[in-house]
């Protein structure tokens, strides 16, 4: 992005410069075009002109576009800062009124976060991760996702029945994910399609009914009335919906062991 400003100074064309470009004077390349001059008795004559020229990085994209949509809704003294971390960029957003329409589950957190990565990501083909946070909230989200995956786990142990839980986006699916790995007697796998996906919870030894109705550890099933119950396998139940049902395909954290936390979002 190059464009010439033209000023009273030097110093007044470059700040012209940074607020068309809503970044710093360090990130802008200056070329003085030309220069006012001095007359016989020291005035200054005829104007300053500048060529500013600045490259937008991703980073830079990203908190603008976030900036401009947080102005829309709203938001008040906004504070959007950027921190590198691998492949991409960490970035804390605040303001007043900001926090409060997070959500218990930081949907705005999220919604932020894939906008920007869709709207930075545009200018070429490699890939740079973004991630938007405030006030430590992803680690508190994080902690609770946590605690609710060794609870219901520990339950499926317990029953020997699996357990779904509530659709969730790839990132809080891999938190589950790394928890259950790490326990002894239970398994997990996401299924269904975006955004109703899930995380099944299954014990490595279901519990199945027997000839009376009850249920038992192994065995050839319940019959009930002469029928077999559908509904029950080796495998413990199937939760998919008939929405679901119509998508099998594999998604990656089906097979995760120890992935990351974050991950390439697949547009």
């Amino acid at each position: 992005m190059k464009q010439t400003f033209t000023a009273a100074t030097v110093e007044e064309a470059k700040q012209q410069a940074v607020n068309e470009f809503e970044v710093s004077e360090e990130k802008i390349r200056f070329t003085v075009v030309e220069e006012p001059k001095k007359t016989l008795f020291g005035k200054l004559k005829g104007e300053a002109k500048v060529e500013a020229e600045y490259i937008e990085t991703k980073t830079d994209i990203a908190v603008k576009y976030i900036k401009k949509v947080l102005t829309v809704m709203g938001i008040e003294n906004i504070s959007v800062t950027p921190e590198e971390i691998e492949n991409g960029v960490s970035i804390e957003i605040n303001g007043d009124g900001f926090e409060e329409l997070i959500g218990k589950k930081g949907e705005l957190l999220d919604s932020l976060q894939y906008l920007a990565s869709l709207v930075s990501n545009r200018i070429d083909r490699e890939y740079f991760r973004i991630s938007t946070d405030c006030n430590g909230f992803r680690a508190k989200r994080k902690a609770q996702l946590e605690e609710l995956a060794r609870k219901i786990a520990e339950n499926v142990k317990k029953n020997g029945r699996s357990s779904a839980l509530e659709p969730m986006n790839p990132y809080e699916r891999r938190i589950i994910h790394a928890v259950v790995s790490e326990i002894e007697g239970v398994t997990s796998q996401s299924k269904g399609e975006e955004p109703y996906r899930k995380v099944i919870i299954s014990s490595t030894s279901p519990r199945k009914y027997d000839d009376r109705g009850g249920y038992r550890k192994g065995g050839k099933g319940r019959r009930n009335g002469g029928r077999r119950n559908s509904r029950s396998s080796s495998k413990g139940f199937d939760f998919t919906t008939s929405f679901e049902k119509e998508y099998k395909k594999p998604k990656p954290e089906d097979t995760m062991t120890d992935a990351g936390l974050y991950s390439k979002i697949e547009f």
